[in-house]
């Protein structure tokens, strides 16, 4: 899962959940073609332009179900978010040099382990690499060992004992640490507004004459 993405123009889309998961199962195509730059064999997505949107756009649509599956495993809406900017930038369709794809950037053994039989349909991937995440939570017990399990795999953390020594991963683990930050920041609930001032009163003073009468009166 890496932090580049190969891609034809910015191949971008998302509708409303339930709509986008029933359309575009046969309208989204994946394709192995020659680059004419290298020579390579190179997998490409092609989106129609109807499903096709800006990313801006594309991030403020997922929002709702993203904080929805991440509460629904238990995980902090904010580090799924930060996972999948990192990944792909909210482009369901990305494909990475490695093979990587969909919103999570998942490589095709891994969605399949998770149950995901179309990566390109944001909300197989997006459950897919949220329940993914939560089992390196789980395993690990530390989320940045989790995000580098999440990049490196975990054989490669179980291995090194710790984040792998690898530039990508470490410099993945940063990005998403940062991210992470940036959105529990920007999440955070706002302090509570201080009390209003509460009018000044005199004190109250009484006194009680021979015969029983109670004054009260103020200075």
């Amino acid at each position: 899962m890496g932090l580049r993405f190969f891609q034809v123009g910015w191949l971008l889309g998302f509708l409303a959940a339930a709509p986008l998961a029933a359309e575009t199962a046969g309208a989204v195509k994946s394709t192995v073609r020659v680059d004419p730059r290298t020579g390579r064999l190179v997998r490409v997505v092609v989106v129609p332009p109807a499903l096709r949107t800006e990313p801006a756009s594309a991030a403020s649509r997922f929002q709702e179900a993203v904080e929805s599956v991440a509460r629904r495993h238990a995980l902090d809406p904010a580090l799924v978010r930060a996972v999948i900017e990192a990944e792909s930038n909210y482009n369901p369709y990305a494909v990475s040099p490695k093979g990587a794809e969909g919103l999570m950037q998942l490589m095709p053994p891994t969605a399949r382990r998770f149950g995901v039989a179309n990566s390109f349909n944001f909300a197989e991937n997006l459950q897919g690499g949220v329940r993914y995440l939560r089992y390196l939570l789980d395993l690990f017990g530390d989320e940045r060992l989790a995000v580098a399990a999440y990049n490196a795999g975990e054989k490669a953390v179980i291995r090194y004992g710790g984040i792998p020594p690898f530039p990508e991963t470490r410099s993945y683990v940063q990005k998403v640490t940062q991210l992470y930050q940036a959105s529990r920041r920007q999440t955070r609930s706002p302090a509570p507004a201080a009390p209003a001032a509460q009018p000044e009163y005199r004190p109250v003073e009484w006194a009680v004459d021979a015969n029983g009468n109670l004054y009260l009166y103020t200075r």
